[in-house]
């Protein structure tokens, strides 16, 4: 007997030697006021620190149970790798509702015949806050100059977020946001667009931060017409936007920002901006 224990107890130990270690580059970030947490990974660049601060927002699948499937994206991804190469430290969070452990999806905009597409983005911009300050007061990080990244309902988000900037935000890089695209599962279709457009116009009444839109001529999700109309919503109301028509891209351009070769076409835009904004990473 209890030489089958101390084979049992040996067992364990084996087993719990052979245990995958926690991902070091994971973190918790509470959402203030909700009771949930978020995971976010953190991507440092080789570099001495401080270092400023990207932080990257993930897209919204057209099919909500996609929602489950998601992560944060790897550092060796290469839009991550784009801006680690350029002195970033690149945070990217997961928002409520996305990812294995779920939890309440906080970012629904209504039925898609009448969307309160604005409601929608300041969910979004609220988890991104928090990513912000999480993100601000960790070691070696700068806590100003914050760069805020996103894709499509990320970017927007993001957007939102230029209304009501957290401390330390500097400036926006919107890459084909929106909310509402692939209506009723159909390409180039989205919920009440007017509304979009009109949501546009409620964000730049009170962004005063630099921000830059970046969309293609083959998204499915936010066409040219529209996404230009957008933009001119959140500029006639106020809002400071620079505005990048750029060319078709593989098979669907709202893959741009994630897609492979995609920062060949979007990283000379985006390093523009960040020179014309003053963005000394190193």
């Amino acid at each position: 007997m209890r030489k089958m224990m101390f084979l049992l107890a040996l067992l364990a130990s084996a087993c719990a030697a052979e245990a995958p270690a926690a991902d070091p580059s994971l973190l918790r970030i509470a959402i203030p006021g909700t009771g949930q947490e978020i995971p976010a990974r953190l991507c440092r660049p080789d570099v001495g620190g401080p270092v400023p601060l990207a932080v990257i927002n993930h897209g919204s699948p057209a099919n909500a149970a996609g929602r489950a499937g998601m992560a944060p994206q790897p550092c060796s991804a290469e839009a991550v790798r784009w801006f680690l190469a350029r002195g970033f430290a690149v945070l990217l969070p997961l928002r409520r509702g996305y990812g294995a452990e779920g939890g309440l999806w906080a970012e629904g905009y209504g039925a898609c015949a009448s969307p309160d597409f604005a409601a929608g983005g300041r969910q979004t911009a609220q988890d991104i806050a928090a990513a912000v300050a999480a993100g601000r007061a960790l070691p070696g990080i700068r806590p100003e100059g914050v760069l805020v990244v996103g894709q499509s309902a990320g970017g927007w988000g993001a957007l939102a977020l230029a209304s009501a900037p957290p401390e330390g935000v500097v400036a926006v890089v919107n890459m084909a946001g929106g909310r509402g695209g692939w209506a009723g599962g159909q390409p180039n279709s989205v919920c009440a667009a007017d509304r979009l457009v009109a949501a546009a116009g409620r964000f730049g009444q009170k962004a005063r931060l630099p921000t830059v839109w970046i969309y293609t001529a083959n998204d499915s999700f936010f066409g040219p017409d529209l996404a230009r109309s957008m933009h001119q919503a959140f500029t006639a109301a106020g809002g400071r936007a620079q505005f990048a028509a750029l060319p078709a891209f593989g098979n669907d351009g709202h893959s741009l920002f994630f897609g492979r070769g995609g920062s060949a076409v979007w990283g000379p835009v985006v390093e523009r901006f960040l020179t014309d904004q003053g963005f000394r990473p190193r």
